[in-house]
């Protein structure tokens, strides 16, 4: 049986690595210049809840970078493929080292050297190792979104709460609003492509679908942060409350699920807790079969407790501070909200593409994959061929999830499949 060549490290890999490590440090070093700014200002409380976020944040990606090199070294094609790149990850395979680089909480940066030195000498240098490149590059992207949602949608939220609040805005503040903005757009861009390196050749992502999946992911987004920072701005005591309701509830929803990504029963229910956080902000699906029902009732969902916050807002605010900008927000979130479902929509009409293809085409997938997964298969960049060991089976497995659809077969022969894309 032949299975399709998955896509090879190229040179726009590593500049999506290195422009996401330039991102990583940029939203880094703005949030270290808002705390000193805070501090240097007296504004101690802020400084405190900023510092815990970043704080937070960065213990979850390192506790999820722990986990997955503790799987890792139990994989012999990762061996493999490691040693046939003639490299190693920057802490090697010393677990001390490791363990002592993620309690330090450098661990997730190590990473993200090994991918941008390992990329270097697959793409510059023309060496071997890009099943590894990849395979290291794939982790990057669910640990970047995973620090997004973690870190920059909350300091994000803090940064407008804090405008809205003061009724001013710092240099500082505005560079910080900047630099979450980008890095959450560039992630949900950079995970997305990392998804699509999963599917037939044929199935590659154009930039207008590109742009249509970030525009519609930035609409739903945005609205969503301003609308818990306007909430916020008027009952500050509340904004907890609020979180603390959604967030268990939307843990047990993904536990519902019966999620499996991780490979032990902490890494998962860490994973549902993670999971929780991004859904308190965005759309993520965890779950195999049609999600369109699912994600019906996740955004109908979010756009009443959106209406919610904003009337709220609308009903407690300070008509005289608020009256250059509040109509306009009012009308503004709504709409934008409404915007982003409609090019969420148009996205899986017109753009979305299929994981399954027809076996009578080119390179086309087998009619019958174990579980309708995408697990066990992968390439070697050296003779074009498949291996099953060397596959990052994690974000496989999160591309099963995003990509899967239903197979019906056609009445006028056994041989046709027609599918049927869900959301």
């Amino acid at each position: 049986m032949e299975w399709p060549n998955l896509s090879k490290y190229s040179w726009l890999d590593f500049v999506f690595s290195v422009i996401g490590v330039c991102t990583f440090l940029f939203d880094w070093g703005s949030d270290v210049w808002v705390a000193t700014e805070f501090y240097s200002g007296g504004d101690l409380s802020w400084f405190g809840v900023l510092v815990s976020s970043m704080v937070l944040a960065s213990v979850v990606v390192q506790m999820f970078s722990w986990f997955w090199f503790r799987y890792d070294r139990e994989l012999e094609g990762f061996h493999a493929a490691r040693s046939s790149a003639k490299t190693v990850l920057v802490f090697g395979d010393h677990v001390k080292l490791s363990c002592l680089l993620h309690v330090l909480q450098l661990g997730f940066f190590c990473r993200h050297i090994s991918a941008i030195w390992q990329g270097f000498r697959v793409w510059w240098r023309k060496e071997q190792g890009s099943e590894y490149a990849v395979y290291l590059t794939h982790d990057l992207s669910m640990l970047r979104l995973i620090e997004t949602f973690c870190e920059s949608a909350p300091q994000l939220t803090l940064m407008i709460y804090i405008m809205l609040h003061s009724n001013k805005a710092r240099t500082v503040q505005c560079v910080s609003v900047a630099a979450s903005t980008t890095s959450i757009a560039w992630m949900v861009v950079d995970y997305h492509r990392s998804l699509r390196s999963f599917l037939p050749d044929k199935a590659k992502q154009g930039w207008c679908s590109s742009l249509v999946y970030f525009m519609w992911n930035l609409l739903l987004i945005a609205p969503r942060v301003a609308a818990i920072a306007l909430f916020a701005s008027v009952l500050p005591g509340f904004i907890a409350l609020h979180f603390l309701l959604l967030w268990p509830t939307f843990v047990l929803w993904a536990w519902q699920q019966k999620t499996d990504f991780m490979d032990s029963a902490g890494g998962e229910w860490l994973y549902r807790a993670t999971v929780g956080l991004i859904w308190y902000f965005s759309w993520f699906n965890v779950a195999e079969g049609r999600t369109r029902g699912r994600s019906v009732i996740y955004h109908s969902f979010m756009a009443a407790d959106g209406g919610i916050l904003l009337v709220t807002w609308w009903g407690y605010r300070d008509p005289d501070l608020t009256q250059s900008y509040a109509l306009v927000l009012l009308t503004a979130l709504p709409v934008t909200h409404l915007l982003g479902l409609v090019l969420k929509a148009l996205y899986y009409y017109r753009f979305h593409p299929t994981l399954w293809r027809s076996p009578d085409t080119d390179h086309g997938l087998p009619d019958e994959m174990p579980d309708g997964k995408v697990f066990g298969r992968d390439f070697s960049s050296q003779d074009g061929t498949l291996s099953s060991q060397a596959l990052n089976k994690r974000m496989a497995h999160q591309a099963s999830l995003f990509y899967q659809e239903q197979q019906v077969q056609t009445a006028s022969s056994g041989k046709g499949h027609e599918a049927t894309t869900t959301v």
